[in-house]
Order: structure tokens, then C-alpha cells, then sequence
């Protein structure tokens, strides 16, 4: 008894941190400058962080925890909470996730699997430098959650057919579903449609400066990083989940017979591949206006209306904990913005990095980058751009070159699963851990920091 008493308390002793320094913090008392909810908000993400990072509970009940937190600290009224919980961002997280079943159910996901490796071959570096390549360049244009939601079936697809003991290749399988998370990441900041901060970054600028910048000139500052991203990423990925096997011609090889057996179009796949554009179309062209949440469960209803998948496989196969995860995630994001949590923090900031750093311009590019990249991991990007844009630009200098440096960095949510729609995405499959994101998200991290300031130094003071 005394033995499983130990084991248990060994196994649940981070969970037992956690309630501690949430005891600690919230009996003392709190700074007179930030309001009691807003310093409630902040004891939640600390010791969510706590939480997630080594996870000594299931990452659902983490949600749960923060959920019911908000709730018992007076941060918000349950329905307030609620109503945080689930907008247009989850919808589109629970729509994508059962459209990749409802694609995978037709074997659409086979076809698209063989395609594809035919442009890159059978070597397990191509493919995944095919797959996080093709992610980015789609992601720039349309979106990371959307090119997410199409290829992550592709990727576990070449999984289930690698091998069929999967334990026996964990790190092609990270490779692989990284690839296409960490490839319509870093692609989302080519483009103003690749990512609605983007938009909201432009709208600022706009504001406080009058200065409007054309979907070419975007192009024109942020696609260059964009390509040199794409072979560091690549490098990363093959670095950090260094693949068991070198080739996948046997996983190839199954895969093209499979296909062949399944022999050619019928009119359902078709039917599944029409529905399927015109649910990408629907994000590409009506998102803006009706969200891509509503254009997700949209396309999730046809799927069942034409009987292309039924709902019990919707039901069993949809990761449900995934959907609760990234609900809790935005609903604490958008209090710790409403308490004004946030914006206490970035002044905060401001005010300590100013000791250290005497250069303004070193600074403002300094607050810009590091504050964004920290905000992108604890909250959404578009909540932290809304957040962080405001207080960057009320610092002055280089108007345009700043509104860059906060786009940009925002899209830097490497870390944890629930710090980016394409994260939360490849989370669902079940086959990555939190863990593997910590692996790898501090190593592009700092790729990606270390490019950006190249970028403001000797690529933007060339375009003027």
C-alpha cells in the first residue's frame, strides 16, 4: 500500500508543484498596478506551463483544470467562460479533424499519399523535405490550419503503412507529422491570407501611421525568409527525429498496391474530392465573412448528408480532448487580454528590458521579436498581435519594419500543442507528445529569431 502510495506520488509529483505554486500565488498579494482577475489569469497560465511541459496529467484534464479554474477564481461567470470556449477557432479545429476522417474513410488519403511521392521519391529526407515545403508555399497563401487539416491524413497514411508496430518508429512518424506542422507554420507569414494576425498587423499600421502596405510588398519582406526558413526546417525536423529508416520503399510499395486493389475513381471519391474543394475554396474566399469554423462544419455536414462517412466514425476517431485543449487554451487566452493581464505584462517588459538595452532601435526590434514569440506560445497569435502590435507601435522608429518583426514573430508558436491551429492538428493523431514540440520548437525558435534579425538588418532597409 505504502509502495503504490509512493509510486503514485512520484508519478503526480509535478501535478503537486503546480497546486503548490498556485497556493503560493494566490494568497499573496498581488501587484497594485494589475487587477486581482487579471493576476488570477496569470497564476492559471503558470501553472498551465507547469502542467503541459511535463505533463503528469493527461493534457484533456489540463484543459478541464483550466476551464473550471477561471470559474472558481472570479475571473469569469461560467457562461462567460463558455462563451470563450467555444467560437469560430474550435469549430474549425473539431471541423478539421473529422473532415481528415470523413477523407480517410473514402481512401482519398492514399491517393493524394502516392501522388505526392512521386514528386519527392522514396527517401525518407525528400519526403519530408517534399512535405514540409509543399505545406509552406500552400500555408502562405490559404492558411497553416487549413493545409494542416488537408495533408496531415497524407502523412499518417505513409505512417500506417511504414511499419506496422508503430512504437518501432516514433521518429519517422514526429518527422513526418512535424513536417507538415512546422512547414504551414513557417509559411503562414509569406503572404496578408496566410494568417488573420497578418491582417490585424496591417490594420494597426494603418492606424497609427497611415501607412498601407500592398499584398505584393508583404510578399516582397516576409517571402524571403519564408524560403531560407524552409531547408532550416527541413534540417531541424531530420536533426531533432532523426528517422529509423532511411527509405520507405516497402511503406511505398504497400501503399501503390493498396491503391491498385482499390481500383479506379468511383463516383463517391469523386464526389468526396468535389466537396472537399469546395470546402478549401470556402476558406479561401468566405472565411473572412462567415469564418472557418462555419465553413469546416459545413463541409462535415455534406460529408453525412451524401453518406461519404458515418457518424460513428466521426464520433470514434475525431480526438475530442484536442478539441477541449484548444478551447480552454483560447478561452484563457482571452481573459488574460480582458483583465488586461497581458498588456501588464508587455509594459512590464518594456520597462525591464530598457535597463539592459540603451539602443532604442536595438530595443523597440528586441520587444518586437521576444515579447511576440513569448505571447504566440501562451496565447493565439491573433490574441497576441492584438495585444503586442498596440505597444509596439506606441514605441516609435521604423513603423513598417516593426509591424513586420510582430507579424512574423508571432507565427513563432513552436512549443506546445496547443500554441497553433497546425499544432493542435497534428496533436490529434495521438502519435506526438508535448514533449516533442519542447525537442524541436526551441531549435527553430532560434532559427527563426536568428533570421528574422538578419532579415531587419540587411534585406528590409533595401526595400525602402
Amino acid at each position: 500500500m505504502l509502495t503504490n502510495l509512493l509510486f503514485f506520488i512520484r508519478e503526480k509529483r509535478w501535478f503537486f508543484v503546480a497546486v503548490i505554486v498556485a497556493i503560493l500565488m494566490y494568497f499573496l498579494p498581488h501587484p497594485k498596478d494589475l487587477s486581482t482577475e487579471g493576476y488570477h489569469a496569470i497564476i492559471i497560465i503558470v501553472i498551465t506551463i507547469i502542467l503541459i511541459i511535463k505533463e503528469p496529467l493527461p493534457l484533456p484534464a489540463i484543459a478541464i483544470l483550466m476551464i473550471f479554474l477561471q470559474v472558481l477564481f472570479g475571473i469569469a461567470s461560467a457562461n462567460e467562460v463558455a462563451s470563450a470556449f467555444m467560437n469560430d477557432a474550435v469549430f474549425f479545429i473539431m471541423g478539421s479533424l473529422m473532415l481528415a476522417v470523413a477523407i480517410v474513410s473514402q481512401g482519398l488519403d492514399k491517393r493524394l499519399a502516392l501522388g505526392i511521392i512521386k514528386i519527392t521519391g522514396n527517401q525518407t529526407w525528400k519526403i519530408v523535405a517534399g512535405f514540409t515545403a509543399i505545406s509552406a508555399l500552400l500555408s502562405s497563401f490559404i492558411g497553416g490550419h487549413t493545409v494542416t487539416a488537408m495533408m496531415m491524413p497524407v502523412s499518417l497514411t505513409l505512417i500506417r503503412y511504414a511499419s506496422k508496430n508503430q512504437k518501432k518508429i516514433i521518429n519517422l512518424t514526429a518527422a513526418l507529422l512535424f513536417s507538415v506542422a512546422y512547414g504551414a507554420t513557417i509559411g503562414s507569414i509569406g503572404t496578408p491570407s496566410g494568417g488573420g494576425r497578418n491582417a490585424i498587423v496591417l490594420n494597426y499600421l494603418t492606424k497609427f501611421s497611415q501607412i498601407e502596405i500592398s499584398y505584393l510588398k508583404w510578399m516582397a519582406y516576409a517571402y524571403p525568409m519564408l524560403l531560407l526558413e524552409i531547408p532550416f526546417t527541413i534540417a531541424i525536423i531530420l536533426f531533432t527525429f532523426r528517422p529509423e529508416k532511411t527509405n520507405l520503399d516497402s511503406a511505398v510499395r504497400r501503399l501503390s498496391i493498396d491503391v491498385k486493389h482499390s481500383g479506379s475513381m468511383k463516383p463517391k471519391e469523386y464526389l468526396a474530392i468535389i466537396l472537399f474543394i469546395l470546402v478549401f475554396l470556402g476558406w479561401v474566399f468566405f472565411s473572412s465573412t462567415i469564418g472557418l469554423g462555419m465553413v469546416a462544419l459545413m463541409g462535415v455536414f455534406a460529408y453525412l448528408a451524401f453518406d461519404l462517412v458515418e457518424w460513428n466514425d466521426l464520433n470514434k476517431s475525431t480526438n475530442w480532448g484536442v478539441v477541449l485543449l484548444f478551447g480552454a487554451a483560447i478561452s484563457i487566452g482571452i481573459q488574460v487580454k480582458n483583465t488586461g493581464a497581458a498588456l501588464w505584462l508587455a509594459n512590464h517588459f518594456v520597462e525591464f528590458l530598457s535597463i539592459y538595452i540603451t539602443d532604442l532601435t536595438v530595443l523597440r526590434a528586441t520587444i518586437a521579436i521576444f515579447l511576440t514569440s513569448l505571447f504566440s506560445n501562451l496565447l493565439s497569435s491573433s490574441a497576441t498581435v492584438a495585444v503586442v502590435a498596440p505597444v509596439v507601435l506606441n514605441l516609435g522608429g521604423d513603423l513598417v519594419a516593426l509591424s513586420f518583426a510582430t507579424a512574423i514573430s508571432s507565427a513563432f508558436g513552436y512549443f506546445t500543442a496547443v500554441a497553433a491551429p497546425a499544432c493542435a492538428i497534428i496533436y490529434s493523431s495521438g502519435l506526438v507528445k508535448s514533449k516533442d514540440f519542447l525537442r524541436a520548437g526551441w531549435k527553430m525558435g532560434i532559427m527563426s529569431i536568428i533570421l528574422l534579425v538578419l532579415m531587419m538588418i540587411f534585406w528590409w532597409p533595401l526595400l525602402g
